[in-house]
């Protein structure tokens, strides 16, 4: 199992994905809005989206799990 966690701390502008879609390492999977900036937050692995861990508009800390892929 991976996990896709946040760089950095922001609130959740987009999330891309569901559970169930498959997704390439390098894909954008969410969104994030810091400081007036949209900073995309790729998958680093290849695989199915296991579980969306967060919602749209939910404040999220860098290191937080974003979504689990497995």
């Amino acid at each position: 199992m991976s996990q896709v966690l946040a760089s950095m701390a922001g609130n959740v502008w987009k999330v891309l994905v569901k559970a169930g879609d498959a997704v390439e390492a390098g894909q954008d999977v969410v969104i994030l809005e810091s400081m007036k900036m949209e900073i995309p937050i790729a998958a680093e692995a290849t695989g199915t989206v296991k579980e969306v861990k967060i919602n749209e508009g939910d404040f999220v800390n860098e290191g937080d799990v974003l979504v689990e892929l497995e």
